[in-house]
């Protein structure tokens, strides 16, 4: 008797799989209304099994590309990359590889760039670049193969953005070095932001980090030469006057 309870028991408390009997438009419905109810670790579930029902169809490719996007919002940006990795793979000539390639550098760039909040208090120096990098990287191929895209303003703009936040990691690490009298490796770190980042604001500085760090080696003919590069380049600096290298400065201000 104890034994029949039991199983009756265990029968009635067995979650019953509503989407099991769901066609393919049901199950994407279904889902569409879970993210925008915000349930998102809901919606990447019913996408999940959505590709798989429908493999094969430009269903299953869009199933795909918004479980990237359900995984990415609830921060799982490992299982995000490699979903966006295997469809950019996949489907190479996906009329949604536009917006793989957006989703792909968006990923990298919210989990890596963010400047507000708690992250600009964080030292620049303590974390890894590669990210921003391939975020670049990601953004920069969808602008360069669907230069009409409706993502692709967007993604100049965050180019620029991660330009400038790159070069000014740069010389936060070049800035970093000089005052504790690193200044070979304040040169080396400097020159990088040249060579790199030319057209970035945080050259200028790079420049007159360079020039400092010569002078302090001894090295007069080359802190000669980056000054003239700093005068031709930026005429209306105001840093060998109020000088930079020297003075705090926290890393978000580079703008």
């Amino acid at each position: 008797m104890m034994l029949t309870l039991a199983l009756l028991g265990g029968c009635g408390t067995t979650a019953k799989d509503e989407a099991a009997g769901w066609n393919a438009e049901k199950l994407y419905a279904e889902a569409k209304l879970e993210v925008a109810a915000g349930n998102y670790e809901s919606a990447g579930k019913l996408f999940e099994r959505l590709e798989g029902r429908a493999s094969g169809t430009l269903l299953a490719q869009q199933a795909q590309l918004e479980r990237a996007y359900a995984m990415h919002k609830t921060g799982e940006k490992a299982q995000a990359l490699s979903i966006l990795e295997r469809f950019v793979k996949l489907h190479p000539t996906s009329p949604a590889l536009d917006y793989a390639l957006y989703l792909q550098g968006l990923v990298n760039f919210n989990d890596n760039l963010g400047i507000l909040g708690n992250l600009a208090r964080q030292d620049l120096s303590e974390r890894d670049q590669q990210a921003s990098r391939d975020s670049y990287q990601s953004f920069r191929q969808l602008v360069e193969q669907f230069p009409q895209s409706v993502y692709a303003e967007d993604a100049r703009v965050r180019m620029n953005y991660i330009v400038n936040s790159l070069a000014a990691y740069e010389v936060h690490v070049a800035r970093y070095y000089f005052r504790r009298g690193a200044y070979i490796a304040a040169v080396n770190r400097a020159q990088q932001t040249v060579e790199e980042f030319q057209q970035s604001p945080s050259a200028e500085e790079a420049l007159f980090i360079m020039a400092q760090s010569y002078d302090r080696l001894g090295l007069n003919e080359l802190r000669d030469d980056a000054e003239r590069v700093l005068r031709k380049n930026f005429p209306d600096s105001k840093l060998q006057t109020e000088g930079s290298a020297s003075r705090p400065r926290s890393w978000w201000q580079f703008w």
